[in-house]
């Protein structure tokens, strides 16, 4: 029987059960990576599927659907992680789906907290396996880094992070799958000892950096380098490269600072909005309905997608000090997201402000 629930606008809104942590994964149809098939939803469900997440229930919320529980839970962007323990307190939340390493630790964890569970009685017959706490934590691992492993298409175990790797052999495999423009998911084994330990022996492979297509071992550095040498690396590994228009052996202008890359965006037009998406496809709901409040105004305005830039879409936050989207600023000043728009629609402020008054 599966362990994942769907909840919709018929279904009654999850109530924690007294033995059953919880965890939540806010999505939207409009965006792949969540939807059913998608990488997110496969990472979903294998944690779903791990036997030592037998005390947790797993829950997949609509995000644009289900809006009383986003708007409960804060959701702002897809994917979201929301995981409760059994009095229904948020634990922790993970907003993306980028740092595969922390979703399934943050998992993990749950299923570990006291949850007043009674322990089941040891089986008597003698012809039983006896079943230790080794055996079962070498089983709870296997899954793990089965799960991890296919997590993404293209999937690298390395020492510390992509923009921050912690050796030198991970820093130059980085540059070889970035140079060849594979996208890939990533796990810093410097963070968990046991993965680390464990997938040596999982995959009879004694060092780092280990490279994953499609759940099989690649290899190291060293296979890597000798695929570069027979022909195109994302057709040496069967991947479809990123597609990308950007010239990287280009002699450039010194590029500008983040903060004077968003005070240039916040004053390109006099009404600017940072949304997801365009206004003639808005990819959340907020975003949708900003845009039909600005343009029944009949302003010229001008727009940013922040799904395209993550370093714009996290600066700016940091930047405003306002954390979520839709943000809408005027003369270069933020005026707020849509409750506050519709707040001054509804006070008639909203006009003057427009008209310049």
């Amino acid at each position: 029987m599966s362990n994942i629930q769907d909840i919709t606008t018929t279904t009654p809104t999850p109530t924690p059960q007294s033995t059953k942590h919880s965890v939540l994964l806010f999505w939207a149809s409009w965006h792949e990576p969540s939807s059913e098939g998608g990488h997110v939803d496969t990472i979903f469900r294998a944690l779903a599927d791990n036997e030592s997440s037998g005390n947790v229930q797993f829950y997949r919320v609509e995000a644009e659907v289900v809006t009383d529980l986003s708007v409960k839970y804060n959701v702002t962007i897809v994917p979201t992680f929301i995981l409760l323990d059994t009095t229904g307190t948020v634990i922790d939340r993970i907003e993306g789906a980028d740092d595969v390493s922390r979703i399934t630790q943050a998992v993990t964890a749950l299923s570990q907290r006291n949850n007043n569970n009674t322990t089941a009685p040891p089986a008597t017959s003698s012809s039983s396996p006896t079943i230790t706490n080794e055996t079962k934590e070498e089983s709870t691992l296997e899954k793990q880094l089965k799960t991890l492993i296919i997590s993404s298409e293209v999937m690298l175990f390395m020492k510390g992070t992509p923009t921050s790797p912690k050796c030198g052999f991970s820093r130059q495999t980085v540059e070889l799958l970035t140079n060849a423009n594979i996208v890939f998911g990533y796990f810093d084994i410097l963070s968990n000892e046991d993965v680390r330990q464990g997938l040596k022996t999982y995959s009879d492979w004694p060092t780092y950096p280990q490279l994953y297509v499609r759940g099989e071992l690649i290899g190291g550095l060293d296979i890597l380098k000798d695929m570069m040498e027979d022909g195109n690396l994302a057709e040496q590994l069967d991947v479809t490269p990123m597609d990308t228009t950007t010239d990287v052996t280009a002699e450039i202008a010194k590029e500008p600072t983040l903060e004077e890359r968003i005070q240039t965006l916040i004053t390109k037009s006099r009404i600017m909005l940072f949304m997801k998406g365009v206004p003639s496809a808005p990819k959340c709901g907020f975003s949708r309905q900003i845009v039909d409040i600005i343009e029944s105004y009949d302003v010229p305005y001008d727009t940013f997608n922040i799904l395209t830039d993550e370093e714009i879409r996290q600066g700016l936050k940091k930047y405003s000090d306002w954390p979520t989207y839709p943000q809408l600023y005027v003369d270069g000043d933020l005026i707020g997201g849509l409750d506050i728009v519709k707040e001054m629609q509804e006070g008639g402020d909203l006009n003057d402000l427009f008209k310049g008054a």
